[in-house]
């Protein structure tokens, strides 16, 4: 079948195992070696056969390779389990999870069980091949979990239903734009971006995806395949473009699970032959809106199906068929709402915090840090010290940053932001504690990590 040519058909996720037309691919791998429908529907047969004779209810997958993933995730449910995501698969972080699954299901990725029963995907050997019905959606549930950007993860439930809403407005939205493409990601199917951008919408378009992962900005920039190829990215990976050589051509470019810098939107034009899609949302909420940015106070736009309002204290609550359709549901965000469903966001509530019975806006010290001529990147967290609450800063130098740190000391570099920070921020908005670095540290999904950046300042003493 010529894959440029095609037109795109949709397959609702309810159906997904009940198509009759078996002929189109579902995946590849690094090789380019395709796994075809047909083969699909057979392993998630196969593999819905074993798990319906489980006993255990709550399944939690964890996966590298996301054509198993896709295989156990579709056979969970049509084995009518409780699908668990995790998002992380450190041994100590998936254990402080395991008491939200009975069991899991795993490829080579788990190294540590965290709990007794589990299984991986490669020992599955039942013959119980039969046909699925179709899924009731609404009566299949999944639980994932938040990033953990600003404290300890936690679960958050929705079902089925809510994600087959979504996919759908992403077709609306994108589908001719992707046209027949092939998909790649640098981000994991484990979290609700890649869960929907990297697997599910393509399965239910019939787009084939990559099994794996772009780690480096190389892979990005130096693969060239045959077929046209659509990015599912993050905004550190875009951002990281800038420090290599090369370029390549994408049909569409996504960005999503953190803020994405104008830097990295012009990196993605250089690069990549345009302005990534970038899309605002949660775990929560799912996806809220979409812009191509092309300056930093580029609006963003509501996804069509969302009605919006705004609270006494100016958040964005919606009424969303991505969350609850009959229930408005408030979010920490800061907005004004503009005509023609648009909209411009300006920080999260919940980064405003009180120390000393003043209220301080973390993201507004960040600002303020990043306007001086030293500083590229700025993250500013609370810290306990006794008796007292105080800032702590982890800021990423530039050129005139590390310029002006050699030629005097450090403690004098101090002093120096200090006095240029008083100027917009009051002493106690005034960041106390100071850490530098190449980077700041990102998880996978390119959010920050409260834990790493606490990390920084346990160690080393000011």
């Amino acid at each position: 079948m010529d894959k440029e040519k095609r037109s795109m058909s949709y397959t609702a996720l309810s159906h997904l195992i009940n198509q009759k037309d078996l002929t189109h691919n579902v995946c590849f791998d690094e090789q380019h070696t395709y796994v075809s429908y047909e083969q699909f529907q057979h392993d998630v047969q196969r593999v819905c056969g074993y798990l319906s004779h489980q006993p255990e209810k709550k399944w939690a997958l964890c996966f590298d390779d996301s054509y198993q993933f896709s295989v156990s995730f579709l056979a969970l449910a049509h084995a009518g389990k409780h699908i668990i995501l995790p998002g992380n698969h450190q041994p100590a972080a998936l254990t402080e999870l395991s008491e939200h699954f009975d069991a899991l299901l795993h490829d080579d990725i788990i190294q540590v069980m965290p709990c007794e029963h589990h299984c991986h995907y490669q020992t599955i050997t039942d013959n119980v091949i039969s046909v699925l019905s179709p899924l009731v959606l609404g009566n299949i549930r999944l639980t994932l979990f938040t990033s953990g950007s600003t404290d300890t993860p936690k679960p958050i439930e929705k079902t089925l239903q809510l994600l087959s809403n979504e996919i759908q407005q992403l077709e609306q939205l994108w589908g001719d734009k992707l046209d027949a493409t092939e998909i790649y990601s640098t981000v994991s199917h484990q979290h609700i971006y890649g869960l929907l951008f990297r697997v599910l919408w393509p399965l239910c378009t019939g787009r084939a995806f990559s099994r794996t992962n772009f780690i480096y900005p190389e892979q990005i920039l130096s693969h060239q395949p045959e077929h046209k190829k659509t990015l599912i990215c993050s905004p550190a990976l875009l951002k990281r473009l800038a420090d290599h050589e090369g370029y390549n051509r994408y049909q569409m470019v996504f960005s999503s699970g953190g803020p994405l810098a104008i830097e990295g939107a012009e990196q993605s034009e250089i690069k990549l032959s345009l302005r990534p899609f970038e899309v605002y949302g949660s775990t929560e909420t799912g996806g809220v809106g979409y812009r191509q940015q092309m300056e930093p106070t580029s609006l963003w736009t509501f996804f069509p199906s969302h009605q919006a309002r705004l609270n006494i204290e100016h958040c964005l609550e919606l009424l969303s068929p991505f969350i609850d359709e009959s229930l408005w549901y408030p979010t920490s965000d800061y907005c004004d709402l503009l005509d023609n469903g648009q909209f411009m966001l300006k920080g999260r509530v919940d980064r405003v915090i009180k120390i000393e019975e003043k209220r301080l806006s973390l993201t507004e010290v960040e600002k303020r840090l990043m306007q001086l001529e030293w500083i590229d990147e700025a993250a500013v967290i609370p810290m306990e010290e006794v008796k007292r609450t105080v800032l702590g800063a982890v800021i990423v130098l530039s050129d005139a940053g590390n310029k002006s740190i050699q030629q005097g000391s450090k403690g004098k570099f101090w002093l120096k932001l200090r006095s240029e920070l008083r100027e917009w921020l009051e002493p106690v908005g005034i960041p106390r504690r100071f850490r530098t670095v190449k980077e700041i540290p990102l998880n996978s999904q390119g959010k920050r990590q409260m834990h790493d950046l606490q990390q920084l300042f346990n160690d080393v003493n000011d």
